[in-house]
């Protein structure tokens, strides 16, 4: 995607970017400092210390409602791990903040010269929509698609890669040929290449629910329910929608207008065609931890 941004220099409205009485980031609790080149987004707070109890050494802890920061060394490499809440509704917030703590100088409250590009991978939990994926899968997210609209709030255009999959969906089904917030946007592929080998690639399709949107009838019956298998039916040069989840598109979509590296690997808890559950999920995620701490 691509962006058009405020003038270095170019001092921002207080209403514009909110900063607490001690010059942190009003949602974050964050100053500049606390932030590591290497970002680990989680939705869960509960899954930052899961992480951060494997660093050498921990830094920084913020807690503020359910975004918590922890900052510190892994093997010499300093990252930082975040949770997001679930939504891209709070993946604007925590993407919007992240940048602003290292591209906006907090003080003079001006965009700087020479823009950080931070990397940053989500590690997340989805449903698979293939049998042959089991519970306990890593899936990578080569690329991915929502229909929140978040990223058409800001000036940006997409690319030609992003117009010719949005084009695709909208010609497979006919609920997306008319959707205003539909869009689709791909991983970084130095990041992919690095850290998902042997992981299933595949697009993912970010919902904006847990229920309805993805195809879940409680009591109210889905309207999405029996376009599960038209879902798990495209293919698009050569990949295939593989799970759903509810943060990965945003966070493609908004670290690409920042100049930022982002990609999304998740631990197949549900199929949704076998109607399995995972046994032991935590056994997976921690490994899945591992993998991407070593790689990162």
């Amino acid at each position: 995607m691509i962006a058009r941004y405020r003038p270095p220099g170019q001092k921002i409205p207080d209403t514009e970017l909110i900063l607490r009485p001690d010059g942190s980031l009003y949602h974050l609790g964050i100053h500049p400092e606390c932030i590591a080149g290497k970002v680990i987004i989680v939705g869960d707070p509960e899954r930052v210390p899961l992480i951060s109890r494997l660093f050498d050494h921990i830094e920084f802890r913020i807690r503020s409602r359910e975004l918590v920061v922890h900052t510190g060394t892994f093997q010499g490499r300093r990252i930082t791990v975040l949770s997001s809440g679930i939504g891209v509704d709070n993946i604007d917030i925590v993407i919007n903040e992240l940048d602003a703590a290292v591209n906006i100088d907090l003080i003079r409250r001006t965009p700087v010269e020479t823009p950080v590009t931070l990397e940053i991978v989500r590690i997340g939990t989805s449903g698979a929509l293939h049998a042959e994926i089991p519970p306990g899968s890593f899936v990578a997210s080569a690329m991915a698609f929502g229909l929140d609209g978040v990223p058409m709030s800001y000036e940006m255009e997409l690319e030609p890669h992003e117009i010719a999959l949005e084009k695709a969906l909208r010609r497979a089904f006919p609920h997306l040929s008319q959707h205003e917030g539909l869009y689709a946007v791909a991983a970084d592929d130095q990041l992919l290449r690095r850290i998902a080998p042997g992981m299933i690639e595949g697009i993912t399709a970010t919902a904006n629910g847990f229920y309805g949107p993805q195809g879940r009838s409680a009591r109210l019956i889905s309207r999405m329910e029996p376009l599960i298998d038209g879902y798990a039916g495209f293919h698009h040069q050569g990949l295939r929608i593989t799970n759903f989840e509810m943060e990965c598109a945003g966070i493609y979509a908004l670290s690409s207008l920042l100049g930022h590296r982002a990609l999304t690997v998740c631990v197949i808890l549900a199929n949704r065609a076998t109607k399995e559950f995972h046994s032991n999920p935590s056994a997976s995620m921690e490994l899945l931890i591992q993998q991407v701490l070593e790689r990162f």
